[in-house]
């Protein structure tokens, strides 16, 4: 995308934003405060990104434990986590069989608690070799079929709640170049041309498709557009940015920037979403939300999607289980901020 396209949709985005902050502000805007147990017509599901770090395991053990606790003490029926990406930083020496897929995801998301599909993308992390990828590694353990993790392909489809479905999930490799011809970090972190064409031909002959769910949602380790210090991605703004469009994505999901954000554009159907505080180190905001938002916050944390036929609730959650923003989305794409 040029950058007057760039400046005209920001010089958008914060008339939205304006907009967004006087309704709050005035205080007209419904409500819409996380109850005591989870809505027994709604679907539920909890979602973290950049949490499987290597060397310190504290944040990522607190966000888990606020997890935890959240679901128990919400009596919260979770029927799905969303793993969106660096899922592993450093080395995962034993690929398929080591002792972190125990230690970082089997025990701090336990089953016990979490008796769900664990549905996976990949980052930039997972991609990187140390000394070896960990792409296979993680296709591996979803392939051995001995866990909740799942993972059939680097994208793929899969309709939510397994029964009676009201979403339908398209999971994206967003590992690709950040501008044509280039890389931030070399070869090992992006998908090759060829598998950035073939995935970007399956992306729109999925939204062609018939489905029978009411919301579509899309979910990418990177941020299409992003108020942390990764910033705005060109290459995804020029390639999935006109697909979100024309076929109405509700929602995109998305972590990298290591920090919890929402984003609406001006007349844009999709609300941009970013879960990126499950545990790695915590990034500075490059954009400041009275700016452009309605969200950002630098902060450990989780999210959670409800939805029901009607709507779609999201809650951003801080490691101490207190909620930071929330909003609702009803299916003809109007946007509530609580």
């Amino acid at each position: 995308m040029d950058s007057l396209v760039v400046d005209v949709t920001r010089r958008r985005f914060l008339r939205q934003t304006f907009a967004f902050s006087a309704l709050a502000a005035l205080g007209s805007v419904p409500g819409i405060a996380a109850p005591q147990t989870s809505d027994a017509s709604a679907a539920d599901l909890l979602m973290i990104g950049d949490w499987g770090y290597d060397t310190q395991h504290e944040a990522q053990a607190g966000v888990a434990v606020a997890m935890r606790k959240y679901a128990q003490n919400r009596r919260l029926r979770t029927q799905a986590l969303l793993m969106l990406g660096d899922n592993w930083y450093g080395a995962l020496e034993g690929g398929a069989t080591s002792e972190r897929w125990q230690t970082q995801f089997e025990q701090l998301y336990p089953a016990s608690v979490f008796d769900c599909p664990s549905y996976a993308i990949l980052g930039n992390h997972d991609y990187q070799r140390w000394p070896e990828s960990k792409v296979e590694a993680e296709l591996e353990y979803a392939r051995a079929g001995r866990s909740r993790w799942k993972m059939p392909a680097r994208w793929y489809r899969f309709d939510f709640p397994e029964r009676n479905p009201l979403i339908t999930f398209i999971a994206l490799d967003s590992n690709m170049p950040f501008k044509d011809g280039t890389s931030d970090h070399g070869r090992d972190f992006t998908l090759t041309p060829q598998q950035q064409v073939e995935q970007l031909a399956w992306l729109e002959a999925e939204f062609k498709r018939p489905r029978a769910t009411p919301f579509l949602v899309v979910m990418g380790h990177h941020p299409v557009y992003s108020d942390g210090p990764h910033g705005d991605h060109p290459v995804l703004i020029r390639d999935w940015d006109p697909l979100f469009r024309k076929y109405k994505v509700d929602l995109y999901l998305a972590g990298h920037d290591h920090d919890l954000q929402h984003l609406e554009f001006e007349n844009h159907p999709t609300s941009f979403f970013l879960s990126g505080g499950g545990g790695a180190d915590l990034y500075d905001l490059k954009i400041d939300p009275s700016k452009r938002g309605p969200f950002a916050q630098k902060v450990y944390g989780f999210s959670h999607l409800s939805v029901t036929s009607e709507k779609m609730v999201l809650r951003h959650l801080s490691d101490g289980g207190s909620i930071l923003h929330a909003f609702t989305k009803t299916r003809d794409g109007k946007v509530n901020i609580a």
